[in-house]
């Protein structure tokens, strides 16, 4: 028995039908360069979409030690002022430029 082949874009093909909006919207971006083909406009599109919603189930768990230690940070003091921070990065440029 052989094993069919993994799928990708060129094994496997998916028909989609358009709404005249969606298609004229798409259109009008490859005639701008934005995409090279209805096809890759959809790919394109999708994996976006995908990412998005990967982002939307994230919980953001992996944040919460960097905001404690930024609140630790500033609750004992270790912050500056908006001021403070333009004259250090003014100092640094003239360094850099000098």
């Amino acid at each position: 028995m052989i094993a069919p082949a993994p799928w990708n874009a060129y094994t496997r093909a998916m028909a989609i039908s358009l709404t005249p909006e969606q298609h004229a919207w798409i259109v009008a971006r490859i005639g701008r360069g934005e995409f090279a083909s209805v096809e890759d406009a959809a790919r394109q599109l999708i994996d976006e979409r995908i990412a998005e919603r990967a982002l939307d189930d994230d919980d953001l768990g992996w944040a919460k030690p960097f905001v404690d230690e930024a609140r630790a940070t500033a609750a004992s003091g270790g912050t500056i002022d908006r001021e403070e921070h333009r004259r250090r990065m003014a100092a640094r440029v003239a360094a850099l430029k000098g």
